[in-house]
């Protein structure tokens, strides 16, 4: 009997080992795959060149970049921004932050081999990569589109910059370390589309599908990193997963469609609001950390194309998922 059940112990081993050297081995090819893809991103320092211009050249700046001129704006709020002393000050701070960004167009050139692999369709896009100081609004961080990449470099100086006028929980992601994750959410919004169906569920799917595509796109990326937690914010959503599951299901909040869901659990803020007296130990977007691991578990058990994923709805998603949280040990 011993003989048997140690023979057992043999051959079990050798199937994880097998199963672990394919793994690693299709993850090499995908790399290497990777590796391979051609990118072609050039750079464009438009912050520098608006203010570095002098005044009486503002016309050929605009002939240069039309786009960032629009017809409707008088010259004199150009001239003012370009030597008012506070703007003048906040492109001093971009240029110490972000001195000849070398480093950074090299990441970016790495995220966009990765879009080219998982989206062969993306292949003959090449993007100009425009950097600007724009209005310090925390909404446009950064666009994607098929013909520019516009990075707002005012938004990633630290969150702790005196520049800053804004709550913590929104000025702890103004960090150089958002920047990637902030590309591939601009890239996701052109990528999945809106579920009609309004639903708590469909709203945590799109969020999950989003965080599911930095796993593809920043595999080096910390968790935390990925959707804009701390280290403590995230062990909390991994210890009370369970919990958190279990007050969604009792509240039947799934298939609600209230839109007050939205604010209390997906979109940023503070914290989540269960209305309860945790609330304020809790990270914000907690119902967003949910439909991540949803969508991951979907993944895991269906290997499907990340194009066909993040096109399907948010039901099919979640019931071939088979999502079960981790419970507390």
């Amino acid at each position: 009997m011993k003989a048997l059940k140690y023979k057992f112990v043999i051959i079990l081993a050798f199937v994880c080992s097998s199963l672990l050297f394919f793994s690693c081995s299709e993850k090499a090819k995908v790399e290497e795959a990777i590796q391979e893809q051609p990118v072609a991103l050039q750079l464009v320092r438009f912050d520098k060149q608006f203010f570095e211009t002098p005044v009486a050249k503002l016309p050929e700046l605009k002939k240069t970049f039309p786009d960032f001129f629009p017809a409707d704006v008088p010259d004199k709020e150009w001239i003012e921004k370009m030597t008012n002393p506070l703007w003048r000050e906040l492109y001093g701070e971009v240029q110490k932050t972000f001195p000849d960004f070398k480093e950074e167009l090299q990441e970016i050139k790495d995220v966009k081999a990765r879009i080219n692999y998982y989206f062969p369709e993306e292949k003959s896009k090449n993007p100009e990569v425009i950097t600007m100081i724009y209005e310090m609004d925390p909404s446009t961080k950064v666009l994607y589109t098929d013909k520019v990449i516009i990075i707002s470099l005012e938004m990633y100086l630290g969150r702790n910059h005196r520049f800053y006028e804004f709550p913590e929980y929104q000025r702890a992601n103004f960090e150089k370390s958002q920047l990637l994750p902030d590309l591939v959410s601009a890239f996701a919004a052109t990528k999945i589309p809106i579920d009609k169906s309004k639903t708590f569920l469909s709203k945590m799917i799109d969020a999950g599908k989003e965080l599911y595509l930095k796993d593809l796109l920043l595999p080096e990326t910390a968790d935390s990193t990925k959707i804009g937690y701390t280290d403590l914010q995230l062990k909390f959503c991994q210890e009370n997963e369970a919990y958190i599951w279990k007050f969604f299901i009792e509240e039947k909040l799934l298939y609600d469609t209230d839109p007050k869901l939205g604010p209390r659990f997906i979109n940023p803020a503070p914290f989540s609001k269960f209305y309860l007296e945790i609330d304020n130990e809790t990270p914000g977007r907690i119902g967003t950390w949910v439909g991540w691991q949803i969508v991951r578990a979907y993944a895991e058990k269906n290997k499907v194309p990340v194009q066909k994923l993040l096109l399907m709805d948010a039901d099919t998603i979640f019931k071939e998922s088979k999502y079960k949280p981790k419970q507390d040990e």
